[in-house]
């Protein structure tokens, strides 16, 4: 890549265009059960009952459905959930006789067999598989004749903290990248009598303002400085309550004329809930860990935010937008335009732009760089609503391109505007990555739209040093935009690495930190062996000078009400697994260890399944119920922790890191409502940009 010492002085620019990816009108809301004989109606969904819980690093979704099943014969159905960023299934409960019975975790051929033998059989059963970085699929079989069906699938995720603001998504909306499945499956998308959506945030800093842009109506409660909850309910939402939007919402009051109940809910949009920090808060450590009674080695989140010491750059850059104008952007491309627009409109005196278009093939709007004036810009903008959707995408076509020439002595930024799904000429993730080795860049990428192809971008960021930031139809593109901005208008924190001193450690993730950006958090998960004092180092290079950061705290002997870290820290340790599997192909040894993790921990990979069966049945196959307990375990302590307020996790309080008060956004805006200063509506898709040092 190129990033050596000699390196290190490089000005960073500013990654400013967001895009929408709109769902088609004929996609697949998540969350839906159909049956698997598409003759036969749709299963209607009475209720659906989401619950998160929103801790300090991670946030655990629990959601729970009634399925009504309206034909006279008993079916198998087929049920479909978006993978949510970084997130993982740990539990798949089906009701069985009136009681629930939690999923385990088997070899996925292993889990299918099972699976099929019981359903071959007549008894109940259910299936929990992942597709790819797309979707979790979920088989129920039987679901009975005229009867309700009653699941819950549970996932886990980190939740980070980005410039004093904190972000979680529901994910709702299909990705529309899989035209053949979207062709082939028809599914009810509306929840006919009861929807609600809880959201409960314990902090460990006080959160002085929460927002849900794209829902108005939700209800937004302060139980304490560092503790809120919002709510959403259908019926309380059509009753007219307070906290429904003036407006109203088609989501909650549907035209009768579609045959959908008046208070039905439809399940077409993500739900995204933010939450600001109060200011000034000071820059810190966090460490929360958990050790089992009787076990030596626990399980620890050291989450480390920066005090605000990155100085500001000021210069001149050369952007390049890349855009796609391929066959599944036609119903996109107006609102890309439009992003692409307001991008523009923020280059700065001296910057210099070019447009790459790719679809089937790659071509420039314009011949070499153009001045960003006010008549340029004014200009292309028009261009820019003219264009036409066609062809396939050859991203690999573009992204060459688009390298190629750039200006050696001008930084430059590379901004990419697609889905991340190529199907034409190279399109596996090595391609990508060899391209990127090719040219001293950085690459940093705004992730939109459920089933895009998150690993693909992901990987081509950590390569480059860059960062990737996923985004939402249901998100404020001001605040995405202010957040970019105030990362590549400042100096970067480079070769970051961190050593721990005085308590032994191991099996870190991620096993490189690299580039660390204005306003964002260093997370750092890992086991560590015994306890008592530790001396923390963080080393770093900013603007060509070694930095060094310390402090000193204990790791705790025993307890701890957080055993969510154990499986945080084994998905992160599968990703970078299937990471290298990506890049260099299939390995055996690699994919053992994601089964062997997978089965221990619970959690369902792309090697990994997990199988509902009757109780007696996991011990005549002789299936160890070890999620299950898992999840006892995890309960209880949910349970633990909410029966205090939430309290600091802080432990560089004797001797801070940092001197200097985090970064943060201003503005007012009390009342549960980011100042408008902040956050405007907001526009989606992936967006990549690569960052030329030089």
């Amino acid at each position: 890549m190129g990033f050596a010492t000699g390196y290190r002085h490089w000005i960073a620019a500013t990654v400013l265009a967001v895009v929408t990816l709109l769902a088609s009108t004929s996609a697949l809301a998540a969350g839906l059960m159909a049956p698997a004989d598409q003759s036969l109606p749709p299963l209607k969904i009475r209720e659906q009952h989401v619950t998160v819980d929103v801790e300090d690093g991670y946030a655990i979704t629990e959601v729970e459905q009634v399925f009504h099943n309206p034909n006279d014969r008993d079916l198998e159905a087929w049920y479909r959930f978006p993978v949510p960023e970084k997130g993982t299934v740990a539990e798949f409960t089906v009701w069985i006789d009136g009681k629930p019975v939690t999923g385990e975790v088997l070899e996925k051929q292993q889990a299918r067999q099972v699976y099929e033998q019981e359903k071959a059989a007549g008894r109940e059963a259910g299936l929990t598989e992942k597709d790819s970085y797309k979707a979790f699929d979920v088989m129920v079989s039987p679901v009975r004749a005229g009867q309700d069906t009653r699941v819950r699938l549970v996932y886990m995720q980190p939740a980070f903290v980005d410039t004093g603001i904190g972000r979680y998504v529901y994910p709702l909306e299909e990705g529309g990248v899989d035209e053949e499945l979207l062709a082939f499956w028809t599914a009810n998308e509306s929840v006919e009598e009861h929807f609600t959506f809880t959201l409960n945030l314990r902090s460990g800093y006080p959160v002085d303002a929460v927002r849900l842009p794209k829902h108005p109506q939700a209800q937004i409660q302060q139980l304490g400085p560092q503790q809120w909850q919002v709510t959403l309910d259908n019926r309380t939402a059509s009753a007219g309550n307070p906290g429904e939007a003036s407006s109203g919402n088609a989501q909650f009051a549907p035209p009768a004329a579609n045959g959908q109940p008046a208070n039905a809910f439809t399940l077409d949009q993500d739900i995204v809930v933010y939450w600001r920090h109060q200011q000034n808060l000071p820059g810190a450590v966090d460490l929360v860990a958990y050790k089992p009674p009787g076990k030596d080695r626990g399980t620890f989140m050291l989450s480390i935010t920066p005090g605000d010491d990155l100085p500001p750059i000021t210069t001149g850059s050369d952007w390049v937008f890349v855009l796609d104008i391929s066959g599944s952007m036609n119903a996109k491309l107006a609102t890309l335009a439009d992003g692409v627009n307001q991008a523009l409109g923020k280059l700065r005196g001296g910057d210099r732009f070019r447009i790459v278009l790719f679809d089937d093939r790659a071509e420039e709007m314009n011949s070499g760089f153009v001045d960003a004036t006010p008549d340029s810009i004014r200009r292309y903008s028009q261009k820019l609503m003219q264009l036409q959707s066609r062809g396939g995408t050859n991203l690999f076509g573009g992204l060459s391109l688009a390298l190629n020439p750039l200006d050696a002595d001008r930084p430059t930024g590379i901004v990419l505007v697609t889905d991340g799904v190529a199907n034409v000429d190279k399109t596996q993730q090595k391609d990508f990555l060899d391209l990127l080795k090719k040219h001293d860049v950085r690459l940093f990428t705004f992730v939109m739209g459920n089933s895009a192809n998150r690993p693909l971008l992901t990987a081509m960021t950590d390569a480059s040093n860059g960062f990737a930031t996923s985004v939402s139809n249901s998100d404020d593109i001001a605040g995405q935009i202010l957040s970019a901005t105030a990362k590549l208008t400042h100096q970067a924190m480079n070769e970051v690495s961190i050593d721990i001193d005085g308590v032994r450690t191991a099996d870190l993730q991620p096993q490189r930190i690299g580039t660390v950006y204005h306003g964002r958090q260093i997370v750092l998960l890992g086991h560590y062996w015994g306890d008592g004092p530790a001396d923390v180092t963080l080393s770093a290079n900013v603007a060509g000078q070694d930095k060094t950061y310390r402090t000193r705290f204990d790791f705790p002997a025993t307890g701890g009400d957080n055993p969510e870290l154990e499986r945080l820290w084994a998905y992160a340790t599968i990703e970078q697994m299937q990471q290298e599997i990506d890049y260099f192909g299939a390995e055996k040894d690699l994919e053992n260890g994601i089964v062997d993790l997978g089965i221990e921990y619970g959690l369902v990979t792309n090697y990994t399944s997990m199988v509902v069966l009757r109780e007696e049945m996991f011990e005549q196959y002789g299936i160890d119920r070890r999620n299950a307990k898992r999840r006892d375990i995890e309960r209880l302590a949910k349970a633990q922790r909410e029966a205090s307020a939430p309290t600091s996790n802080r432990v560089d309080n004797q001797q801070p890191m940092y001197t200097r008060s985090r970064p943060s956004f201003g503005g007012g805006g009390g009342g549960g409502a980011f100042g408008l200063g902040a956050l405007l509506p907001f526009l989606m898709l992936v967006v990549g940009g690569w960052l030329r040092r030089r």
